[in-house]
C-alpha cells in the first residue's frame, strides 16, 4: 500500500459537516484505508480573501490505487458534494486535495505531486504535522520545519464535538 496524504477544505454551506462527511468517504475508498485524521483548522482564505474562512483538515490514507485513479476518486467525491470550478481561490463546497503520494515527486499536466503550493501553507502543515510529526515533504524537507516559516497566518484548531466522542 502507498501512503497518502489528502487534504480537505470547505468554506460554503456547513463547512465542519462536510469536512466531517468528506473524511467518511475517504475512508470508504474502495483499496483503501484510513491511517489518520487531524483535528480540524479554520484558516484565513488564501488568493481571493473577500469570501468565509475555510475549515481544514488532513487524512492520512493507505491505498492500493494508483495516483491518478486516487486522484479521480477525489475529484469524484468533490463532485457529489457539489464542488465547481468557476474561477482560481474561489469559495468551495468541497475541496480534496492529493499532497502526497508516498514519496513520488510528478509534474504532470494533471497532476503535480507533492501538491505545489503545500509546503508554503499553514492549513495543510499544522494539521500534517500533527497526525505526522516527522513526514518530510519531497523536494522542500521536514513539515515541522517548513511550518515555523508560515508564522504569520491565520491557523485555529476548532473543537470538533464529533471528533472527540469518535476519539474516546
Amino acid at each position: 500500500m502507498i501512503r497518502a496524504a489528502v487534504g480537505i477544505g470547505s468554506n460554503l454551506g456547513d463547512p465542519l459537516a462536510t469536512v466531517r462527511a468528506a473524511l467518511g468517504e475517504l475512508a470508504d475508498l474502495p483499496e483503501s484505508r484510513l491511517l489518520a485524521r487531524s483535528s480540524v483548522y479554520r484558516s484565513a482564505p488564501v488568493g481571493l480573501k473577500d469570501q468565509p474562512d475555510f475549515i481544514n483538515a488532513i487524512a492520512l490514507i493507505g491505498t492500493r490505487l494508483g495516483a491518478h485513479a486516487l486522484l479521480d476518486a477525489l475529484f469524484r467525491i468533490e463532485a457529489r458534494f457539489g464542488r465547481r470550478r468557476d474561477f482560481r481561490n474561489a469559495p468551495r463546497t468541497l475541496d480534496l486535495d492529493l499532497l502526497l503520494y508516498g514519496d513520488r515527486i510528478a509534474a504532470g499536466e494533471r497532476l503535480i505531486l507533492p501538491h505545489p503550493r503545500m509546503h508554503l501553507r499553514a492549513f495543510v502543515l499544522a494539521p500534517l504535522v500533527e497526525i505526522d510529526p516527522g513526514c518530510v515533504i519531497p523536494g522542500h524537507g521536514p513539515a515541522a520545519a517548513l511550518l515555523s516559516a508560515c508564522a504569520g497566518q491565520r491557523i485555529e484548531r476548532v473543537h470538533d464535538p464529533v471528533a472527540a466522542l469518535a476519539a474516546t
